[in-house]
């Protein structure tokens, strides 16, 4: 995969994601968008890769977001993403991705950078990252998700004040108001992010996508409704291979050797 604006590594069965645009706080532009599509598509492929770390070169940004200075010099073109499977960064409009995404948030998220990490899972910040969706102090909105995903996530006029005053809030208040999972110095990020990654990975690849897919697609769904939901999902998930594995390692009292099958 020829990439230029990200790096893209597997080890271990994590996929490393890493916005490369330091001189520009890894604010994204069209080719970036184009790049992360073609990541995702090859992340949801490689049934080796169970969970994805996504974070920013350098220690300012995870993400600034769109790429104004781009916007500025191409004549106000913001059409970045239009074609694109997944949106903003190939993940903000991605529904199909049942693998689990950790953000690990290396400075500012802002904007679309703030809208990638809450696509993501789980969250780890640095204990210097700030969050925010800026737009409307540039008379844009945060469209890529931002506006629904934000007050889903947190108290309702916590994220409108956030939004309509397009304020940053720092990692501690993210913490508190429960965006981020964990806060760490940045020396620990990626430590702490690969510590969850290894956590999820003690458990069967196959529960833990069935249990997102689960999860998600069952939001604002009644209970009852979303049980019959994932009834053929569940009926799938307990004829596989890692389903008899487990009970019989916990039988053994041994570690269980997943398969992903």
């Amino acid at each position: 995969m020829d990439l230029k604006f990200i790096k893209y590594e597997k080890r271990n069965h994590i996929a490393y994601i890493t916005f490369n645009r330091p001189e520009r706080m890894n604010a994204l532009h069209p080719p970036c968008h184009a790049e992360m599509d073609s990541v995702w598509d090859n992340f949801v492929a490689d049934k080796s890769a169970w969970v994805a770390i996504v974070t920013g070169a350098g220690d300012k940004g995870f993400s600034a977001g769109n790429d104004l200075r781009w916007t500025a010099e191409n004549s106000g073109q913001l059409a970045g993403t239009i074609g694109l499977k997944g949106g903003f960064a190939g993940i903000t409009a991605r529904y199909d991705i049942y693998k689990p995404i950790i953000a690990a948030v290396n400075g500012f998220a802002l904007g679309g950078g703030f809208e990638i990490a809450l696509a993501c899972d789980i969250i780890i910040a640095a204990e210097h990252a700030r969050f925010g969706l800026p737009e409307p102090r540039v008379g844009l909105m945060a469209a890529a998700g931002g506006v629904h995903r934000l007050p889903r996530q947190i108290p309702l006029k916590i994220a409108m004040g956030m939004m309509l005053t397009g304020k940053h809030i720092t990692a501690a208040d993210a913490l508190r108001y429960g965006i981020v999972n964990e806060v760490v110095p940045l020396k620990d990020l990626m430590a702490t992010a690969e510590k969850w990654a290894a956590e999820i990975m003690e458990c069967s690849p196959l529960s833990v996508q069935a249990t997102k897919e689960a999860a998600m697609s069952g939001l604002g769904t009644p209970v009852e409704a979303a049980l019959a939901k994932h009834y053929d999902l569940q009926s799938k998930l307990f004829r596989s291979k890692d389903a008899v594995e487990g009970p019989l390692a916990f039988s053994q009292k041994r570690k269980p050797n997943w398969t992903g099958e």
